[in-house]
């Protein structure tokens, strides 16, 4: 997965997050492509979700700060990835799945999908509140 300006949301701050993690899951693609165990494979796939916990908290603080009127349906379509992600982590961690090319395409799909959708739509807002 390819970072370019077309996934920006005209936010440093949420833009540069939205960079690391497109570069964790980029990590994450590497090592399973080079069949690295769970020394490389289990450390980047925790990275990535405490990564995201904290990247999804920037983006809902700025959402009630700047009254964001779909909040609640952003947070959702954060609460729903988390629990994907905490459920691969523990499905790879248990043994029971390997990271496939299903897992990248997932969080490649989901990353794009919900950035250029999404995170799209509060951009204008936060912009016009001063958060560039």
């Amino acid at each position: 997965m390819t970072w370019s300006e077309a996934l920006s949301v005209n936010i440093k701050e949420i833009d540069d997050q939205h960079k690391k993690l497109v570069d964790l899951r980029n990590q994450l693609h590497a090592a399973m492509l080079k069949g690295e165990g769970k020394i490389v494979v289990g450390p980047i796939l925790a990275e990535l979700t405490a990564y995201t916990v904290y990247h999804f908290k920037t983006e809902e603080g700025f959402m009630e700060r700047f009254a964001y009127p779909n909040t609640q349906a952003h947070r959702l379509e954060h609460q729903r990835f988390v629990k994907k992600v905490r459920e691969f982590k523990a499905a790879y961690d248990a043994g029971s799945i390997g990271l496939s090319n299903e897992v990248m395409h997932f969080l490649a799909d989901w990353l794009k999908d919900h950035i250029l959708v999404t995170d799209k739509k509060f951009g204008p807002l936060f912009n016009s509140k001063g958060l560039r």
